[in-house]
């Protein structure tokens, strides 16, 4: 497992079209939208894929030189795309997304910050495959609602999950489709948890769930196999392992048919943790209690960055197929972070 940074260097970034944002500015250069400030402190986001790795030093194999297109000019080796894995580590809260083991790049993406003790917000964005740069609207939307969320949560969670959907989609529809496909668009999940009261908005097939004593799953997908047990047609595992399983029916994206997000208020009943991920994680282990019983073994020190790398080495060995990004937030027994 590589390691990376904890988080980008962007100070912020803009809420109505993602470009990055130099610190202590109040507007953005590129659209000239108002940029509210996020608790003075960097967004930890997923860095801009379409920005190229950081100058190498050499081949990761034999050290040679690396050409700008990736690839080692002495040997030949593709050297590896530092969005392929990342994590994000805040104690009591953490996440990590990886490409998997059959997708040639990462489509998801994820932001997790916390404003003040008791104030944490948790993103997860995932592009959708069959539309044209997937990667970049999924970054897009998680970098432009991310300040929103930060900014207005402490005051309605609800409201701000509805206006930090509203820019996120204002800021995949600016991507710019690439090739073929769809216009480039994304499914979108996030958790407010605000002094141990859990907000949840989404849009598509990405989940939360809450585990501790009663195991919980909080979102309901916005796709066809949801709409096919709903109807009584099918039921969940048949829906699941169906080839239209993943065919979603809400997303954020020029074509998008609706962007209102459902919403879910909770209250945590005692100590446990928010789990929020990509279909990579729950196509293993769609059930709370299933997501439940892969952390049982885990010590009872393990952090939260423990839980996180854990479910996505279980996605990893599991088969891998698709992106895997877990976000996991802790919630102590006095309803604070642990």
């Amino acid at each position: 497992m590589t390691a990376v940074p904890e988080a980008s260097p962007i100070a912020s970034v803009c809420p109505t079209c993602g470009e990055p944002v130099p610190a202590g500015d109040r507007f953005c250069e590129a659209c000239g939208s108002d940029v509210p400030l996020a608790g003075g402190q960097p967004l930890p986001v997923s860095p801009d894929p379409t920005a190229g790795a950081p100058p190498a030093t050499g081949c990761v194999a034999c050290g040679g030189s690396v050409a700008a297109d990736g690839y080692c000019e002495q040997c030949g080796l593709k050297q590896p795309d530092p969005h392929d894995h990342e994590e994000i580590d805040l104690g009591w809260a953490a996440g990590v997304t990886d490409r998997g083991l059959r997708h040639p790049h990462n489509e998801d993406a994820m932001a997790l910050a916390v404003a003040r003790p008791g104030l944490a917000v948790a993103i997860v964005c995932d592009g959708v495959s069959s539309s044209s740069n997937a990667a970049a609207a999924a970054l897009a939307a998680v970098r432009a609602a991310a300040p929103v969320l930060l900014e207005e949560s402490g005051r309605d969670a609800k409201a701000a999950l509805v206006a930090a959907v509203a820019v996120a989609q204002r800021a995949v529809v600016a991507v710019p489709k690439i090739g073929e496909g769809e216009a480039p668009s994304c499914t979108f999940v996030a958790g407010v948890l605000h002094d141990g009261e859990l907000t949840v908005g989404w849009i598509g097939d990405s989940r939360a769930y809450w585990l501790g004593d009663s195991n919980q799953r909080l979102t309901t997908d916005d796709s066809w196999a949801a709409d096919q047990v709903a109807a009584g047609l099918l039921s969940e595992g048949e829906a699941e392992s169906s080839e239209e399983a993943h065919g979603i029916t809400r997303w954020l994206g020029a074509d998008a048919p609706a962007t209102e997000p459902r919403t879910l208020h909770f209250h945590p009943p005692g100590p446990g943790r928010v789990l929020v991920c990509s279909d990579g994680l729950w196509n293993y282990a769609s059930t709370a209690d299933e997501l439940a019983a892969l952390l049982a073994g885990l010590p009872a020190e393990a952090r939260e960055l423990d839980v996180a790398r854990h479910l996505v080495d279980f996605a990893r060995n599991s088969g891998g197929h698709d992106n895997i990004t877990v976000v996991s937030l802790a919630v102590a027994a006095d309803k604070g972070e642990r």
